[in-house]
């Protein structure tokens, strides 16, 4: 009931982009469906129809990955400060978003049903007539437990990605919970956290001062100069020690890391000697690359290297009968995928060089700071564009026709990850709001962060757009006959 209320009173842009997951959703289903139906319509054909079904891991994939980056960048998904204290916690409301998922998903598999009975004939008794509608099955009663099946398996997997993505962790650079805060007697705070034994506090009333007793101190007992200032220095070290403890754990004994921002979200603040140099929350910071930058270059090497290959001995020249044809496009678009954070990264260190000018810095640190957010998701459609080119040319060459469930398939997948970025960018622009009005508080030009927007674009066109052509012209080279 909770995740119905959340859903039906967020803002209008997440409402759209919760439609287009359901979109994505019925769409996904739907090509589930036709596989059941072409495995109903030709049973003496088992392995064309397994084929189909593996084709659909493809769009479910591109589904799941949507209806994460959604659910991501939904500012309600985050906690607030005063849910925690209703129980409300970052556990549950990981748990309200993954809920949430698993019925936008289900309105778009039920959409997908609804559709598919349409054209079968079973809702309206006038089934749909047409060339190549073998994948209908009309006339066959389809079976319940394996509709269910497929039906339920883009809700299930998306409600899983989304609460693996969206479970509470600790930051990578802190200290185990155990050791953060050191506790003396009696629940005060102390410098060190070595442990005392049992007794020591009171052992010989060591602690007490003679003074305090009434006597006055004896000639052995007195301090010298050098001893009287060693000991004002162990207690003025000791009272900065409580206070620094007492600023870092809060007044009410609440988490640092935990404390809700202004704008009803988790900021995430640390204590100032704790906060890295590097900015922001993406992931990665601005001063250290992303490490899939290598393994990304090699497994794109090693997919040109199997893709010239096949080209030059004319393995795999039907690759509808040797599925080892695929092997060169698919490792490309793996490492272009793999390499993308990198590149971006990269690519804010690119513009940042050569004497920059206010512009340039501002535009290439946030690429540097939001390499991972961006730099994955923009590899990913490259790498989508870029094997989408070379399937193309190795499957349908020679007049060969593309039928309307391969079309649907590809629009979903190309739709998906484009759409996927786009909720990327949202996002990183919600993550640097403070930033932008800070800018525009000191006197910057209102225009300065679509400018420097702007030149981002530019800057990521300029570098993966030839990229992706290259990948895509050397994937897509047809077998010598």
């Amino acid at each position: 009931m909770l995740a119905l209320r959340l859903t039906r009173g967020a803002r209008p842009a997440v409402q759209l982009r919760r439609l287009l997951v359901a979109a994505a959703s019925a769409g996904t289903g739907f090509l589930l469906l036709c596989a059941l139906g072409h495995a109903l319509g030709r049973p003496g054909a088992p392995p064309d129809s397994l084929l189909r079904l593996v084709w659909c891991a493809a769009p479910l994939a591109a589904t799941v990955y949507f209806a994460v980056a959604v659910a991501r960048a939904d500012p309600g998904a985050g906690p607030r400060p005063g849910l925690s204290a209703l129980g409300l916690g970052p556990v549950r409301m990981m748990a309200v978003s993954a809920t949430a998922t698993a019925l936008t998903c289900a309105l778009g598999s039920v959409t997908a049903l609804l559709v598919f009975l349409h054209l079968r004939g079973d809702l309206t008794g006038a089934p749909f007539d047409g060339s190549g509608t073998d994948f209908l099955a009309v006339g066959r009663p389809l079976p319940l437990p394996a509709t269910l099946t497929l039906l339920t398996l883009v809700p299930g997997s998306a409600s899983v990605a989304v609460a693996v993505a969206l479970r509470p962790r600790e930051p990578a650079g802190s200290p185990p919970r155990s050791g953060r805060t050191a506790y003396g007697r009696f629940g005060a705070y102390r410098a060190t956290a070595v442990r005392e034994t049992f007794g020591a506090y009171g052992r010989f009333g060591r602690h007490l001062e003679p003074a305090a007793r009434g006597r006055r101190p004896s000639a052995a007992r007195q301090r010298t100069p050098e001893e009287a200032r060693a000991h004002l220095q162990a207690q003025t070290q000791t009272q900065t020690q409580t206070q620094q403890d007492r600023l870092s754990t809060g007044p009410s004994g609440q988490d640092p890391e935990r404390t809700p921002g202004p704008d009803g979200t988790a900021s995430g603040l640390r204590p100032a000697a704790a906060v890295p140099a590097s900015g922001s929350g993406s992931g990665s910071g601005s001063g250290t690359a992303p490490s899939g930058l290598p393994w990304g270059i090699a497994v794109l090497a090693v997919g040109l290297a199997a893709g010239a290959y096949a080209s030059r001995t004319g393995v795999g020249a039907v690759p509808g009968e040797r599925p080892g044809a695929l092997a060169g496009p698919v490792l490309a678009a793996v490492g272009l995928a793999l390499a993308g954070p990198g590149l971006t990264h990269l690519c804010g260190r690119l513009l940042q060089s050569v004497r920059p000018g206010a512009l340039r810095l501002l535009a290439g640190r946030l690429l540097m700071t939001e390499a991972t957010r961006i730099g994955r998701p923009l590899g990913v459609v490259c790498a989508v564009l870029s094997g989408a080119y070379a399937l193309g040319s190795l499957y349908y060459t020679g007049g060969r026709p593309a039928g309307p469930l391969a079309l649907l398939g590809v629009l979903l997948v190309i739709g998906c990850t484009v759409a996927t970025l786009l909720t990327a960018a949202v996002e990183a622009r919600q993550a640097h709001a403070g930033t932008t009005a800070a800018l525009l508080r000191l006197g910057a030009p209102s225009s300065t962060p679509r400018r420097a927007a702007a030149l981002r674009a530019g800057a990521l066109l300029a570098l993966f757009g030839p990229l992706t052509v290259i990948v895509a012209h050397l994937s897509g080279l047809s077998p010598a006959p």
